[in-house]
Protein backbone atom coordinates (compact mmCIF):
# COMPACT_ATOMS: atom_id res chain seq x y z
CA UNK A 1 0.00 0.00 0.00
CA UNK A 2 0.79 3.40 -0.80
CA UNK A 3 2.27 5.74 2.27
CA UNK A 4 0.07 8.28 3.11
CA UNK A 5 1.10 11.22 5.47
CA UNK A 6 -1.45 13.83 7.27
CA UNK A 7 -0.32 16.23 8.71
CA UNK A 8 -3.21 18.04 10.56
CA UNK A 9 -3.78 20.90 12.18
CA UNK A 10 -6.46 22.57 14.47
CA UNK A 11 -8.94 23.18 11.70
CA UNK A 12 -9.36 19.24 11.99
CA UNK A 13 -11.03 19.17 15.22
CA UNK A 14 -12.80 22.15 15.27
CA UNK A 15 -16.14 20.45 13.94
CA UNK A 16 -16.24 18.24 17.43
CA UNK A 17 -16.31 21.21 19.26
CA UNK A 18 -12.71 22.09 20.32
CA UNK A 19 -12.09 25.78 20.27
CA UNK A 20 -8.83 26.71 18.35
CA UNK A 21 -6.54 29.88 20.07
CA UNK A 22 -8.29 31.62 16.54
CA UNK A 23 -11.15 30.94 17.87
CA UNK A 24 -10.83 32.92 21.24
CA UNK A 25 -9.22 35.43 19.81
CA UNK A 26 -5.92 34.77 20.87
CA UNK A 27 -7.38 35.39 24.72
CA UNK A 28 -8.70 33.16 27.68
CA UNK A 29 -11.38 34.86 29.69
CA UNK A 30 -9.34 38.07 30.11
CA UNK A 31 -5.68 36.36 29.49
CA UNK A 32 -3.54 36.12 26.89
CA UNK A 33 -3.18 32.17 25.41
CA UNK A 34 0.62 32.77 26.10
CA UNK A 35 0.26 33.71 29.46
CA UNK A 36 -1.20 30.52 30.35
CA UNK A 37 0.81 28.44 27.49
CA UNK A 38 4.60 28.93 28.94
CA UNK A 39 7.23 27.85 31.00
CA UNK A 40 7.39 31.76 32.70
CA UNK A 41 3.34 31.25 32.97
CA UNK A 42 4.21 28.21 35.10
CA UNK A 43 6.12 29.67 37.28
CA UNK A 44 4.33 32.66 37.64
CA UNK A 45 0.79 31.36 38.35
CA UNK A 46 0.93 27.77 38.28
CA UNK A 47 -2.80 27.31 39.44
CA UNK A 48 -3.94 29.46 36.90
CA UNK A 49 -1.99 27.49 34.26
CA UNK A 50 -3.35 23.94 35.72
CA UNK A 51 -7.42 25.82 34.93
CA UNK A 52 -6.51 26.81 32.07
CA UNK A 53 -5.32 23.43 30.90
CA UNK A 54 -8.30 21.34 33.00
CA UNK A 55 -10.67 23.74 31.28
CA UNK A 56 -9.30 22.43 28.14
CA UNK A 57 -9.28 18.65 29.14
CA UNK A 58 -12.66 19.14 30.15
CA UNK A 59 -14.08 19.88 26.71
CA UNK A 60 -12.01 17.02 25.05
CA UNK A 61 -13.76 14.39 27.54
CA UNK A 62 -17.23 15.77 26.05
CA UNK A 63 -15.78 15.82 22.28
CA UNK A 64 -16.27 12.93 19.89
CA UNK A 65 -14.57 12.58 16.41
CA UNK A 66 -15.97 14.05 13.59
CA UNK A 67 -16.63 12.54 10.10
CA UNK A 68 -13.07 13.67 9.49
CA UNK A 69 -11.61 11.81 11.77
CA UNK A 70 -13.68 9.07 10.84
CA UNK A 71 -12.89 9.25 7.65
CA UNK A 72 -8.85 9.94 8.12
CA UNK A 73 -8.65 6.65 9.86
CA UNK A 74 -10.81 4.60 7.20
CA UNK A 75 -8.00 5.37 4.50
CA UNK A 76 -6.30 2.62 6.73
CA UNK A 77 -8.20 0.33 3.90
CA UNK A 78 -6.46 1.22 1.21
CA UNK A 79 -3.18 3.08 1.99
CA UNK A 80 -0.54 2.64 4.95
CA UNK A 81 -1.36 6.30 6.52
CA UNK A 82 0.76 7.97 9.13
CA UNK A 83 -0.72 10.98 10.97
CA UNK A 84 1.39 14.01 12.24
CA UNK A 85 -0.61 16.38 14.11
CA UNK A 86 -0.31 19.55 15.49
CA UNK A 87 -3.20 18.65 17.84
CA UNK A 88 -3.27 17.94 21.69
CA UNK A 89 -6.63 16.12 21.63
CA UNK A 90 -6.32 12.31 20.72
CA UNK A 91 -9.75 12.53 18.24
CA UNK A 92 -7.60 10.44 15.68
CA UNK A 93 -6.93 7.59 17.86
CA UNK A 94 -10.47 7.71 19.50
CA UNK A 95 -11.77 7.78 15.38
CA UNK A 96 -9.40 4.58 14.98
CA UNK A 97 -6.32 5.84 13.30
CA UNK A 98 -3.58 3.39 14.79
CA UNK A 99 -0.05 5.70 13.79
CA UNK A 100 -0.23 9.18 15.23
CA UNK A 101 2.31 11.27 16.43
CA UNK A 102 2.28 14.12 18.19
CA UNK A 103 3.81 17.25 17.19
CA UNK A 104 2.64 19.28 20.74
CA UNK A 105 2.03 16.87 23.27
CA UNK A 106 -1.17 15.26 24.55
CA UNK A 107 -3.96 16.59 27.01
CA UNK A 108 -4.84 13.36 28.06
CA UNK A 109 -1.17 12.75 29.20
CA UNK A 110 1.02 14.85 32.29
CA UNK A 111 4.78 14.55 33.03
CA UNK A 112 6.85 15.32 35.99
CA UNK A 113 8.25 18.84 36.18
CA UNK A 114 11.93 16.95 36.80
CA UNK A 115 11.60 14.25 34.71
CA UNK A 116 10.09 14.36 31.27
CA UNK A 117 10.68 10.48 30.90
CA UNK A 118 8.03 10.43 33.80
CA UNK A 119 4.54 10.37 31.89
CA UNK A 120 1.27 9.64 32.84
CA UNK A 121 -2.07 9.29 31.33
CA UNK A 122 -4.70 10.86 33.40
CA UNK A 123 -8.05 9.06 33.87
CA UNK A 124 -10.19 12.10 34.64
CA UNK A 125 -9.85 15.94 33.29
CA UNK A 126 -8.61 17.37 36.83
CA UNK A 127 -5.07 17.87 37.61
CA UNK A 128 -5.04 20.27 40.76
CA UNK A 129 -1.58 21.36 43.02
CA UNK A 130 -0.29 18.77 45.28
CA UNK A 131 -0.76 15.72 42.31
CA UNK A 132 2.72 14.42 42.16
CA UNK A 133 5.00 12.10 40.15
CA UNK A 134 6.67 9.41 41.66
CA UNK A 135 9.84 11.24 42.31
CA UNK A 136 7.65 13.59 44.63
CA UNK A 137 7.65 16.23 42.32
CA UNK A 138 4.48 18.44 40.54
CA UNK A 139 2.82 16.72 37.73
CA UNK A 140 2.29 19.24 34.70
CA UNK A 141 0.55 19.08 31.42
CA UNK A 142 2.17 17.13 29.22
CA UNK A 143 1.99 19.96 26.08
CA UNK A 144 4.92 21.85 24.10
CA UNK A 145 4.20 25.41 25.60
CA UNK A 146 5.47 28.81 23.62
CA UNK A 147 9.22 28.83 24.29
CA UNK A 148 9.67 25.09 24.06
CA UNK A 149 11.51 22.76 21.82
CA UNK A 150 9.75 20.56 19.95
CA UNK A 151 11.71 17.18 19.75
CA UNK A 152 9.10 15.22 18.20
CA UNK A 153 9.76 17.02 15.25
CA UNK A 154 13.04 14.61 14.40
CA UNK A 155 10.67 12.08 14.37
CA UNK A 156 8.30 13.74 12.02
CA UNK A 157 10.94 14.67 9.26
CA UNK A 158 11.50 10.69 8.13
CA UNK A 159 8.15 10.43 8.23
CA UNK A 160 7.27 13.14 5.49
CA UNK A 161 10.55 12.12 3.38
CA UNK A 162 8.97 8.18 2.83
CA UNK A 163 5.50 9.80 2.24
CA UNK A 164 4.21 8.69 -1.40
CA UNK A 165 1.21 10.75 -1.22
CA UNK A 166 0.96 13.86 1.35
CA UNK A 167 -2.34 15.43 2.81
CA UNK A 168 -2.36 18.83 4.71
CA UNK A 169 -5.69 19.45 6.86
CA UNK A 170 -6.71 22.15 8.87
CA UNK A 171 -3.87 23.97 9.20
CA UNK A 172 -2.77 27.17 8.31
CA UNK A 173 1.40 26.18 8.24
CA UNK A 174 1.75 29.33 9.73
CA UNK A 175 3.62 27.66 12.72
CA UNK A 176 6.88 26.73 13.33
CA UNK A 177 8.68 24.06 13.20
CA UNK A 178 5.70 22.28 11.71
CA UNK A 179 5.85 24.35 8.68
CA UNK A 180 9.03 23.51 7.87
CA UNK A 181 7.61 19.56 7.48
CA UNK A 182 6.18 20.59 3.63
CA UNK A 183 9.46 21.11 2.64
CA UNK A 184 10.69 17.23 3.38
CA UNK A 185 8.48 15.80 0.75
CA UNK A 186 10.41 14.45 -2.21
CA UNK A 187 9.50 16.01 -5.52
CA UNK A 188 6.44 14.90 -7.75
CA UNK A 189 5.06 13.70 -4.65
CA UNK A 190 0.74 14.68 -4.77
CA UNK A 191 0.04 17.03 -2.08
CA UNK A 192 -4.06 17.83 -1.20
CA UNK A 193 -4.64 20.79 0.92
CA UNK A 194 -7.87 20.27 2.63
CA UNK A 195 -9.22 24.05 4.15
CA UNK A 196 -11.30 26.34 3.83
CA UNK A 197 -9.01 28.99 3.33
CA UNK A 198 -6.00 28.82 0.72
CA UNK A 199 -2.83 28.07 3.20
CA UNK A 200 0.34 29.29 0.35
CA UNK A 201 1.76 26.14 -0.08
CA UNK A 202 4.19 26.79 -3.36
CA UNK A 203 4.46 23.36 -5.08
CA UNK A 204 3.55 22.07 -8.87
CA UNK A 205 1.49 19.06 -7.34
CA UNK A 206 -0.89 20.66 -4.94
CA UNK A 207 -4.07 19.93 -4.98
CA UNK A 208 -6.41 22.56 -2.92
CA UNK A 209 -9.87 21.25 -1.79
CA UNK A 210 -11.40 24.19 -0.03
CA UNK A 211 -14.39 22.79 2.62
CA UNK A 212 -13.94 22.15 6.60
CA UNK A 213 -12.40 18.84 7.54
CA UNK A 214 -15.65 16.93 7.68
CA UNK A 215 -17.20 17.81 4.04
CA UNK A 216 -13.20 17.99 2.64
CA UNK A 217 -11.92 14.64 3.88
CA UNK A 218 -15.46 13.07 1.28
CA UNK A 219 -13.28 14.91 -1.62
CA UNK A 220 -10.30 13.91 -0.46
CA UNK A 221 -11.58 10.24 -0.69
CA UNK A 222 -12.54 10.22 -3.71
CA UNK A 223 -9.37 12.46 -5.76
CA UNK A 224 -7.41 9.50 -3.89
CA UNK A 225 -8.83 6.89 -5.88
CA UNK A 226 -8.12 8.87 -9.37
CA UNK A 227 -4.39 8.29 -8.59
CA UNK A 228 -4.72 5.08 -6.43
Amino acid sequence: MKKLVVLSGAGMSQESGLKTFRDMGGLWEQYDVTEVASPEAWSRNTELVLRFYNERRKHLWEAKPNSGHIGIAKLENDFDVSIITQNVDDLHEQAGSSKVLHLHGELRKVRSTIDPELIYTLDNWDLKIGDLCEKGSQLRPHIVWFGEAVPAIQQAIPIVQDAEILVVIGTSLAVYPAAELVNYVRKGIPIFVVDPSKPSLYSENVIFIQEKAGTGVQILKEELKKIN
